[in-house]
């Protein structure tokens, strides 16, 4: 990656992290609870969680959102877990929860593709043993190679991505794992340019889960339904690939309702 649009790309990152302040998190975090309580027709059966069950969530910049790092180590931690729908999940999870004792953690690192995930698999993965893994990664794959940044193809997103979930189910074969479809709406950086690419890449995510035997999270699916009442695009995703407040809570509501918990 040119050294020039890395920093470009970090830094407005930080920007959209740092646009979610402390009041609008409560604010969000309301907005999540009243919508998340929505009627569940079709979600998948609950994942049977134990006492001291682990939840990670794992990605790029859009699980990541600001999560303070320093104390990665350390589950249910408001600063640990960011400012976006891992965060929103964690306080829905531990309310509805409180018999289990959860564990919820926040592994996402902005400007992560597939390869970065498999580099850092066995710590930021395997190691924490969890019970079940939650997976959004892809749309740097296709940001980046628009760029100029990156030369992987649809394929190596595929093969790397099938790779990674074999590893994890030969590691972890009682993991619950969610694939978390990679979503991306036309606004903000998002043009024509970027399809069909973009598309074929979303149903090469939909073969990996398949073949994981993962749940699937359809994130584009539900941003279209809400794009196609109305609401316009940037109100969801001001940059068209990171979420807002709105955004961030309506995928907390769509990974309840697929993953049944």
């Amino acid at each position: 990656m040119a050294a020039g649009t890395a920093h470009k790309g970090h830094r407005m990152e930080r920007e959209q992290a740092a646009a979610i302040t402390r009041r609008d998190i409560l604010r969000t975090g309301a907005a999540a609870l009243a919508i998340g309580s929505a009627g569940t027709a079709g979600a998948s059966p609950a994942p049977e969680l134990g006492a001291g069950a682990t939840i990670l969530f794992q990605g790029d910049s859009i699980t990541d959102v600001g999560r303070n790092r320093d104390m990665e180590g350390d589950a249910n931690r408001y600063d640990a877990l960011g400012h976006g729908y891992p965060m929103l999940l964690a306080h829905e999870l531990l309310r509805d929860y409180p018999a289990q004792d959860l564990r919820i953690y926040n592994r996402g690192i902005s400007g992560n593709r597939v390869p970065h995930l498999s580099e850092r698999w066995q710590k930021d993965c395997i190691d924490l043993k969890p019970d079940v893994l939650s997976i959004l990664v892809g749309v740097n794959d296709i940001w980046h190679k628009l760029n100029g940044d990156y030369d992987g193809t649809v394929a190596d997103y595929e093969d790397g991505f099938g790779a990674l979930l074999a590893r994890t189910r030969k590691a972890l074969p009682d993991v619950t794992v969610l694939v978390c479809e990679p979503f991306a709406l036309r606004t903000g950086a998002v043009g024509d340019h970027w399809f069909p690419e973009m598309d074929e890449r979303r149903a090469a995510a939909r073969r990996v889960a398949d073949a994981a035997g993962a749940t699937w999270v359809p994130f584009q699916s539900v941003f279209d339904d809400a794009t196609g009442k109305g609401t316009a695009p940037s109100y969801w995703a001001a940059d068209g690939a990171h979420p807002t407040m709105a955004g961030h809570a309506l995928m907390a509501k769509a990974w309840r309702h697929a993953s049944g918990l």
